[in-house]
């Protein structure tokens, strides 16, 4: 089989295609690109989530390591992908390796890389990496392991606590104190994943729900999306509590609950934080979002006098750009929201801290935060719909959508054309619809941003109609 790399790593579904012997064809790749790189002798750090089977991949993965002369960190415990990323930089590893599928079904996982920044690798190095395993598979080379026992007694594997350097760094970010003297009732949902207990044991007090360990995740994706956290919701709508917080599988991105009890999306978390980190904190540098992500943020960042760029969706896009530029804050539509002075990387445990430190600050909830800044730049809403489309249906309407120009869309004349990654159609007012088939699933995405909820449910039906679902 052929491996690819995706938005974030090699993914698949375990026992079918995210293998043992997959596996190994990936690790000792990712081993050979250490030593052809010279990162080799920096070592390496290897984590993983609470997915099924995740321990055993990574303690694959460190026999690969071992068996290559390469020194390996291994998680003494699950741990969020933004932990084992710091520890990365914070130890000058060559590279970093978590196991997980971050917010996939249960039945997939995965395989990241981290390079030694402590961010996503790159498009580069993820292209060269897959030219590897095709050679690996090709020349039929042979895997270097070592048993994972031998590795440990030789000193070859470490294990570690990636869990006290993590809040160490959290406590120099954030100002917990503040936090914890606001007393703000608060609620966590980590969604059976690796960010279980890291809010409670920094802020104690807080609640928290889903916590066993459940491979299954309660039987739905681990995605901190509204139609996941009707629990969530519930709680805050009791009165128990003033915001809700939830993570996904690896604890990488974030979703909310505001005080209200309704979902707080991942665009009104980006353009609270924005907000927060240049008004109160003090803070100053360029922006970046990518395609799929609210118009709210370029209005920010023009009121601010930040520049601004946009990138196709992944945040391994937002990530060079964190690297070649003074970025204060990156985001994507899908949660995932990385800032200045810490790494390169989504990191939702300290988004959500974030968020606390905000209402701690200004001593007001989610919505009316948003709500202040919505009365200035104007409000706005956004719904995204995946809905199923056949492989063949899907490259049908790409080659339609490229060769055909479409010049009104709901009776609204097209003014701009946006084909960074999908189709997105911008309106004179601002609206947009991007139309995005899915480049690994057989899934259409559609996007649609307003200012009145009547409009997006217009645009959305047009890209159905367009589309032929």
């Amino acid at each position: 089989m052929q491996i690819k790399f995706g938005t974030d790593g090699w993914r698949g579904v375990i026992a079918r295609e995210f293998t043992f012997d997959n596996l190994s064809l990936v690790a000792q790749a990712t081993m050979d690109y250490l030593h052809k790189e010279g990162l080799a002798g920096k070592g390496l750090v290897v984590g993983y989530d609470r997915r099924f089977l995740s321990r055993e991949f990574a303690e694959r993965v460190a026999e690969i390591a071992a068996g290559n002369d390469i020194h390996v960190w291994l998680t003494d415990n699950y741990a969020p992908t933004p932990a084992v990323s710091w520890a990365v930089h914070e130890r000058g590893a060559g590279a970093g390796v978590m196991i997980t599928a971050s917010h996939n079904p249960p039945k997939y996982n995965g395989f990241k890389v981290k390079e030694a920044f402590g961010g996503s690798a790159r498009p580069s190095t993820t292209k060269v990496l897959e030219e590897m395993v095709a050679r690996n598979m090709a020349g039929n080379r042979s895997v270097q392991a070592m048993p994972l026992a031998d590795g440990i007694k030789g000193g070859k594997v470490s294990l570690i606590n990636a869990r006290e350097p993590y809040f160490r760094q959290l406590a120099r970010y954030v100002d917990l104190d503040l936090i914890r003297k606001a007393q703000i009732p608060a609620v966590v949902d980590p969604m059976y994943g690796a960010g279980t207990g890291f809010i409670p044991e920094l802020l104690p007090g807080t609640a928290e729900i889903h916590t066993i360990d459940n491979p299954a995740f309660g039987g739905q994706a681990p995605e901190p999306i509204e139609e996941h956290l009707a629990e969530l919701s519930m709680l805050v709508k009791s009165g128990a509590y003033k915001v809700g917080l939830a993570l996904d599988g690896d604890a990488d991105r974030i979703g909310a609950v505001d005080e209200t009890g309704e979902f707080f999306s991942s665009h009104r978390i980006f353009t609270v934080l924005l907000r927060h980190l240049y008004e109160r904190k003090g803070l100053r540098g360029d922006v970046v979002k990518t395609v799929s992500t609210t118009r709210m943020i370029d209005l920010l960042a023009e009121k601010y006098g930040l520049a601004l760029f946009e990138t196709p969706i992944g945040f391994k896009h937002i990530c060079e750009l964190m690297l070649e530029h003074d970025i204060l804050m990156g985001g994507e539509e899908s949660g995932g929201l990385g800032v200045k002075g810490h790494i390169p990387e989504r990191d939702g445990i300290l988004m959500g801290l974030l968020l606390l430190e905000a209402m701690a600050m200004s001593g007001k909830g989610l919505r009316q935060l948003l709500d202040e800044t919505m009365d200035e730049i104007g409000h706005f809403y956004y719904r995204r719909i995946d809905a199923p489309i056949e492989n063949a249906a899907k490259e049908r309407l790409i080659a339609k959508l490229k060769h055909e120009g479409l010049k009104t869309i709901a009776s609204r004349p097209v003014a701009e054309e946006n084909f960074k990654d999908g189709f997105k159609y911008i309106f004179a007012d601002g609206s947009w619809l991007l139309i995005r088939p899915s480049g690994t699933e057989p899934v259409l995405r559609l996007y649609s941003e307003a200012n009145d909820p009547g409009v997006v449910a217009e645009l959305l039906q047009a890209g159905r109609e367009i589309a032929g679902i």
